[in-house]
């Protein structure tokens, strides 16, 4: 059964033509021109990946995404115009696993694409025993990576998948750091995005669901002017 993508774009030009490129990669593409519609459809028939916009009219993209980020970790690639570095922090921010400027190249979007189903599938397959990364009986955290999940006293956290990712990576080697490029190169598949802005953003997202005091981190340490490493705690 192929995989199902929901464009959420107001340009019927480029609707159209992200529609054929998708489904020449034999995906089924659903198509959106709002967030309204958007949000619709993903409560109704919730698709294997969303590439969104981010001027969408009353209700921007950013809200879309965050309003996605409430009850689902389904892959979000935005394409936008937008390119200045505060559009592209607040595109992460807001919760997209990959941020794309126009004007794009259709194979760069695919390329995105399938880097994102591979992230899909690593969690699943792996079988690999479970790590504990803060064994406070009050607050246990657990990575499993054969379930693809993180747990925390027993319930799974709402991670997306880059963001389980990046934890996976960093904790397959406790108390080493690992740079900004080394997590491009592992998580993103560096040369799809080159940017290292995009590790730091996922960082901060991150810290915000595994941490005990978010503002003062325990667990995800950055090592200054080297990158970041888990030290479990």
């Amino acid at each position: 059964m192929p995989l199902q993508v929901l464009v959420v774009e107001d340009d019927d030009r480029i609707r159209a033509v992200l529609r054929l490129a998708l489904e020449d990669e034999g995906y089924e593409v659903h198509e959106a021109p709002d967030s309204e519609t958007a949000l619709a459809h993903v409560h109704r028939a919730m698709p294997d990946l969303m590439i969104v916009d981010l001027m969408l009219g009353e209700i921007d993209g950013y809200t879309c995404i965050r309003e996605v980020r409430r009850f689902s970790d389904i892959p979000i690639v935005v394409v936008s115009a937008r390119s200045d570095t505060h559009d592209i922090v607040a595109g992460l921010e807001a919760g997209a696993d990959d941020y794309v400027t126009k004007p794009f190249q259709i194979k760069e979007i695919t390329a995105r694409l399938r880097a994102l189903r591979r992230r899909l599938r690593t969690g699943a397959e792996a079988a690999e025993p479970d790590v504990v990364l803060d064994s406070d009986p009050r607050r246990s955290l657990v990575l499993s990576r054969s379930r693809g999940a993180v747990r925390l006293d027993g319930s799974d956290l709402h991670l997306t998948v880059t963001e389980f990712r990046l934890l996976s990576e960093l904790a397959q080697v406790p108390g080493r750091v690992l740079s900004r490029q080394a997590l491009l190169a592992s998580v993103w598949e560096h040369g799809f995005y080159g940017d290292e802005r995009i590790v730091d953003v996922h960082i901060r997202r991150l810290r915000t669901k595994v941490e005990r005091d978010p503002s003062h981190p325990r667990l995800i340490v950055t090592v200054r002017g080297l990158g970041y490493r888990v030290d479990p705690i």
